[in-house]
């Protein structure tokens, strides 16, 4: 039996013609610069080729489906791939749904749960509840059963709780207000309104000039319609009760309605149909599935009869070990699974027969999380709130508890995210799955994860055109003395820089007494006219201080969510945040259209001669209308698979080969490449092509600052990494002339960063700072940190450990300060 796999001749992509050999049953990461050709190996060979062999082996063999551009490969294993995309994006599904052990702890409470007869408060205890008519049940109404127990001391009726009753996503456990969701929607009343001015003023914050006028006019029809007076001069504050009404409620709300029974509204415009300010934005934000145009005046508060626990009253008072359901879901996991443990030592033995299953692989599940770095995190978390690294680091846990054996794993960056001190429980997980017999590939950038590599693959030396090679391989002590390995290279150079901090305006934002969800009342200032790091362990509340707080204050300064008060802002003139979040969720939109090169393309085709003589107009070299795109793939260049069991995946169009335009189109050519040649080049390869483009250049140039030019511009920014999207969006930021200070505020940006790709991106930071901005980051990365003028260091740790100001100053003053896990891996770094 062979002990490793190994690829003979690969030319996918950006490859030079390669040949080598991964270890099997080890821990091998794949590092090199950004665009080197990693993920090309890893998911476009390894993985792709193992989908096209069982697709084969299963008797379904498609010519669409082309084998990967690659000589042999030998000794290959059945593989999995674990990314940092987000597929799930219901908001009923939270960690504690997708990894089951909400599911697991509802049994819990249904076997072990203790409640109070709301007759007379008598505790009935579980194993009585259990003895107590296990035949009493009864028919309802809807032809389904329910098994109802009495009070042992009034005899007060109740219905059995099962688990169903603990489910927020069922009838029977949601609370009705929320249906489960625990937070309701509300109009932010004092944002709609301006109380001090009349209607002609501008009272109705979002109503321009001609709407104004013309709304007016509908209220005036109304007024004389119903008889009453209504001043369009007169201050909101001075309003009746009727003038109120008819303003938020409109004419046929039962509110206004109740002031005149005897009145039937009026049917026209004309007449009077006013619809109301708040009624309309209701309709608007619901027929708009809550993406209307005044979406930004809708509050998201917690249900007020739940307060946010999802479930109705009786399923919220059941205990078990004195903490109710709802407590144990608020619960960071690393408490959970302190309780699951008391919980499990304290059974008494005939709980034990019937749950100590439950309970052990509930436990199991809790420490394989919690050893992934994500013990801060609670099961009621949304899990479309995870960041990419996050939802990653939850798959594998759950991966572990599959036990599957020989097996490829191939993980894209599972550190994303991550702080350095929890790095090392990450890697004692890879080392488990590496152990149960399987082969776990990552794609990695961490030097720490490459310290505890049995193998070390590194490639380069740059980016598209010129990566694509094996230059070092190995053991990462043993990359050093290799020549032509770039992460060697970074490894031998000194990083640390001389340089003096930038002492910036004087000037500072503040936060005061933050409280949003586990800030401890901390008042946190930035200094204006500097290159500011926010640091701390993952969930200790960094992203929540600047991005649900110092972010949103800038769009309302009057209205503040989680603080008492942002001061400062006078001083911002424009505010520009870049987070994580998925660019677009269409898969038409890439590289070219999100920056907008592909109109200035479409433009620079359409003008050419050959253009002009067949009457070719923009629209024809666009692929997302009719006329000229392959109407097979719909200007795709790929089509759907169905894999039958295993997810859809994309294979080349069979009409137009992946070129997504017609024959007539690409006939058109500027300097000798058509419109789909373009859309197939790396961003740097275009660079030469589009020097005497003045406008098509200062995008290339910025994308290339930003360490993206190894990316092609026909990619799906669907497939870009979390980093990579963040970047693409400060590029296209870049690209809008600025004069006035700007706050950037930044989640991550190096991630996905090879290290010595770092110094391209702090070199553009700086550049903003030195231009007369202000940049804020959250950042894992001592590169950046050490870069910083201030260090700001919140936790100690993630959840309800974290939350406070562990440290702050320079990176010399925060390493310097014991309590601070950033200080010490500043210190040793």
């Amino acid at each position: 039996m062979k002990d490793v796999i190994t690829i003979k001749d690969a030319k996918e992509n950006n490859l030079k013609n390669i040949s080598l050999e991964i270890p099997k049953h080890k821990l091998v990461v794949l590092t090199g610069p950004s665009g080197s050709g990693k993920s090309t190996l890893a998911m476009d060979i390894l993985q792709r080729e193992c989908q096209r062999q069982y697709m084969e082996s299963s008797g379904m063999v498609s010519d669409s489906f082309s084998k990967p551009k690659v000589g042999s490969i030998v000794g290959l294993s059945p593989s999995i791939s674990v990314g940092q995309h987000i597929t799930n994006r219901n908001p009923r599904s939270t960690v504690g749904t997708v990894t089951d052990m909400y599911t697991y702890l509802r049994l819990v409470y249904e076997k072990l749960g203790e409640r109070t007869c709301p007759n007379c408060q008598t505790r009935i205890l579980p194993s009585f509840e259990s003895k107590l008519n296990e035949a009493h049940v009864f028919e309802q109404e809807v032809s389904e059963y329910a098994e109802f127990i009495d009070c042992p001391t009034c005899q007060h009726r109740m219905e059995r709780l099962t688990r169903s009753h603990f489910s927020f996503n069922k009838l029977e456990g949601a609370c009705q207000t929320c249906s489960g969701l625990g937070d309701v929607v509300d109009i932010n009343i004092g944002v709609v309104f301006n109380e001090n001015l009349s209607l002609r003023d501008g009272a109705v914050t979002f109503w321009f000039d001609s709407l104004t006028e013309y709304q007016v006019s509908i209220l005036e029809a109304a007024a004389k319609y119903y008889e009453f007076d209504f001043d369009v001069n007169l201050p909101l504050e001075d309003y009746n009760d009727i003038q109120r009404d008819l303003l938020y409620y409109g004419v046929e709300s039962e509110v206004f309605s109740a002031h005149f029974p005897g009145i039937k509204p009026p049917k026209s415009v004309g007449k009077g149909k006013f619809e109301g300010v708040l009624t309309g934005m209701w309709r608007r934000y619901k027929e708009k599935d809550g993406n209307s145009g005044e979406a930004s005046y809708f509050l998201k508060q917690p249900c007020h009869d739940c307060h946010g626990e999802r479930l109705n009253k009786e399923s919220r008072l059941v205990k078990v070990a004195g903490t109710t359901i709802t407590e144990l879901s608020r619960a960071s996991l690393k408490d959970v699974l302190i309780w699951l443990k008391n919980l499990q030592n304290n059974l008494i033995q005939e709980d034990e027969s019937i749950v100590e299953t439950v309970i052990h692989d509930l436990v199991v599940k809790a420490t394989r999380i919690v050893d992934v770095g994500l013990g801060y995190l609670s099961m009621d978390r949304q899990a479309v709130s995870l960041s990419g690294g996050e939802a990653q680091r939850l798959r594998l846990a759950s991966i572990l508890g599959s036990g599957l054996t020989g097996v490829l794993y191939i993980l894209d960056e599972p550190t994303a995210g991550l702080h350095p001190k929890d790095t090392r429980g990450l890697v004692k997980v890879l080392k488990q799955l590496r152990d149960l017999g399987n082969t776990v590939l990552v794609i990695e950038h961490d030097l720490q994860v490459m310290q505890e590599a049995d193998h070390v693959i590194d490639m380069g030396p740059g980016a598209g055109q010129f990566g694509g090679r094996i230059v070092g391989r190995g053991l990462l002590h043993e990359l050093k003395e290799q020549q032509h390995s770039v992460t060697g290279a970074h490894l031998r150079e000194d990083t640390l820089i001389d340089r003096d901090d930038r002492r910036g305006t004087g000037r500072y934002v503040t936060i005061h007494n933050a409280y949003r969800h586990n800030l401890k009342n901390i008042t946190v200032s930035f200094p204006l006219g500097c290159f500011v790091s926010v640091t701390g362990v993952s969930g200790s509340g960094k992203s929540t201080l600047l991005f649900d707080l110092l972010a949103s204050g800038h769009v309302d300064r009057r209205y503040y969510n989680g603080c008492e008060k942002i001061t400062g802002l006078e001083d911002v003139k424009k505010m520009i945040t870049v987070d994580q979040s998925p660019l677009s969720r269409m898969q038409r939109s890439n590289i070219a259209t999100y920056t907008d090169v592909f109109t200035l393309l479409r433009n620079l085709f359409s003008g050419l001669p050959e253009s002009k003589r067949n009457k070719l107009t923009a629209k024809h070299f666009s692929f997302n209308t009719t006329g000229g795109r392959c109407e097979h793939c719909q200007g795709l260049g790929v089509v759907s698979v169905n894999m039958h069991f295993l997810p859809d995946i994309e294979v080349q169009c069979p009409k137009c080969h992946g070129r997504r335009f017609n024959d007539d189109i690409l006939l058109v050519t500027y300097q000798g490449y058509t419109i789909s040649d373009i859309l197939d080049m790396s961003i740097e390869e275009s660079l030469e092509l589009f020097e005497d483009q003045k406008k098509i250049s200062k995008i290339i140039q910025l994308l290339c600052e930003v360490g993206l030019g190894y990316l092609k511009w026909g990619q799906s920014v669907t497939t870009l990494s979390g980093g990579e999207g963040q970047r693409l969006k400060l590029a296209k930021e870049l690209n809008k002339q600025k004069t006035a200070h700007t706050l950037y505020i930044l989640d991550e940006p190096s991630t996905g960063l090879h290290p010595s790709d770092v110094k391209q991106l702090l070199l553009l930071l700086n550049k903003l700072v030195d231009a007369g901005n202000t940049v804020i980051v959250v950042e894992h990365n001592s590169e950046i940190i050490l870069e910083s003028d201030w260090v700001i260091d919140i936790g100690p740790d993630g959840g309800e450990d974290g939350g406070n100001v562990i440290a702050e100053g320079s990176p010399n003053e925060v390493s310097a300060h014991e309590a601070s896990y950033t200080g010490q891996f500043l210190k040793n770094g």
